[in-house]
């Protein structure tokens, strides 16, 4: 623990920050886990509804230094792809 009045503020500053990016990270994760769920499920349109919003999120977590910018940008060209194999499947077949 820390004895200076300077790094006590800096202790709690740290764990108030921590706390914030774990929902943060957490909100985008569940996003994400969304659109899974329903590209799994062969459900196109909910997919490209819950892509937007999961793209959003992925965004501004980015741009909030929660998660790194090609973590966000591999994430988000993954779960487009994902559903864009779901649209071919069900086009084809």
């Amino acid at each position: 623990m820390p004895n200076i009045k300077s790094a006590k503020k800096r202790l709690r500053q740290n764990v108030a920050t921590r706390d914030r990016n774990r929902s943060s990270r957490s909100f985008v994760r569940n996003r994400c886990k969304s659109v899974i769920k329903a590209v799994t499920a062969g459900n196109a349109e909910e997919a490209d509804s819950l892509f937007r919003l999961a793209v959003k999120s992925l965004d501004q977590s980015a741009s909030k230094r929660i998660i790194h910018k090609n973590a966000a940008a591999r994430k988000k060209s993954r779960l487009s792809a994902m559903i864009k194999k779901l649209k071919d499947q069900q086009t084809a077949g």
